[in-house]
């Protein structure tokens, strides 16, 4: 299994996140347990790191921070991410697993 799917129907993809806060440095692990394990500088605090997360996967996959959305894990470090479907995303994710 993969950490992420691919809806067709709704042009989206799925993206399953283990989020790591109060790191060093925000940055991809790698994949862990089918979700991609991300760095995040932020802590964990009034959505502190949702917010890091969000703006962080906007550049990182060069997306509009408005076309993602968390749609569940918002309180806790396994996330499930909504992204637009496009070349460029599918791409940049079929990097890490190939790292």
């Amino acid at each position: 299994m993969s950490f992420y799917t691919i809806n067709e129907a709704k042009k989206q993809i799925e993206l399953t996140v283990r989020a790591a806060p109060n790191s060093s440095r925000n940055e991809v692990v790698g994949e862990i347990e089918n979700s991609i394990k991300i760095k995040l500088k932020a802590p964990p605090v009034d959505g502190e790191a949702n917010n890091e997360l969000v703006n962080f996967l906007s550049k990182w996959l060069k997306v509009s921070k408005s076309d993602i959305i968390i749609q569940r894990g918002g309180a806790s470090k396994n996330k499930k991410i909504l992204l637009p479907l496009n070349e460029a995303v599918l791409e940049k994710l079929k990097g890490v697993m190939n790292e």
